[in-house]
């Protein structure tokens, strides 16, 4: 199984702070938003690889970040590898699922495989989420995440799950009248035997944009499931959600002192 992380973005809403280096290289708590999910990462054994999609703006930082992580002990045997998808803009970018197609082709991804997206992180572990897609049959899956807020669901996936299947049954990209709260959380997971319907979704007109247009798209083939997770999320997007996740996971440091 392979790993592949979006980190294609501009972060354009935490300027200053993203104008020479990507979000994800960012610190929380004193520790990088990517060291923090490459922890979780390759804490599922089956995992043989991580490969970072980065724009052509950020993609030195990423090689830079990759080089020093491969010096680590703990991951001086991984296979962490960077790719440029030769973007230089928020107005050019691929998009995520545009990246996520060209991740795949560029790697020569041809085994099942989960998407990460690079400014997410959540106290769930991936091994758990990986155990549940398997248990699914081949079909693909996505993490779930309860934000208990109908306004704020205006700005994410939102999915209606099935009690007892974990089915999705309805998945709407920021609708303006959400059906519920559980959020979509950039953690998904692709068979390889979906290889096919990524590439059948990009000749469509439909959004490349976020990952969910996919997933929507998909839902209405065949099933598709929900992992709905209740530990922390924290989807850092702005200011705001970055000075709390600081914060927070700076007093749990402490905490483990």
């Amino acid at each position: 199984m392979k790993v592949l992380i979006l980190g294609a973005g501009y972060g354009t809403r935490l300027y200053p702070l993203t104008i020479s280096t990507p979000k994800a290289l960012l610190e929380v708590g004193g520790r990088t938003i990517l060291d923090r999910l490459f922890d979780n990462i390759f804490s599922v054994k089956e995992c043989t690889g991580a490969y970072i999609v980065s724009n052509d703006l950020f993609y030195e930082n990423f090689c830079e970040w990759a080089k020093k992580k491969k010096n680590e002990e703990n991951f001086s045997d991984k296979i962490i590898e960077v790719v440029n998808d030769g973007t230089m803009s928020n107005e050019d970018r691929l998009g995520a699922i545009g990246d996520i197609v060209f991740g795949v082709e560029q790697f020569d991804i041809s085994e099942d495989f989960m998407v990460v997206g690079s400014d997410n992180l959540f106290d769930f572990r991936l091994n758990d989420f990986y155990a549940f897609a398997l248990s699914k049959n081949n079909k693909a899956c996505l993490a779930l995440h309860d934000i208990e807020d109908i306004e704020m669901a205006h700005m994410y996936g939102i999915a209606i799950v099935e009690e007892g299947t974990s089915r999705i049954l309805d998945f709407q990209e920021k609708p303006k009248e959400p059906k519920s709260t559980l959020a979509a959380t950039a953690v998904y997971f692709y068979p390889k035997e979906k290889l096919k319907e990524l590439k059948e979704y990009m000749k469509t007109d439909f959004s490349k944009d976020a990952p969910g247009n996919f997933i929507k798209w998909l839902s209405t083939k065949e099933d598709v499931y929900g992992y709905v997770f209740s530990e922390k999320w924290y989807d850092i997007g702005d200011k705001n959600s970055l000075k709390k996740a600081d914060k927070e996971l700076t007093e749990k440091e402490k905490g483990k002192e």
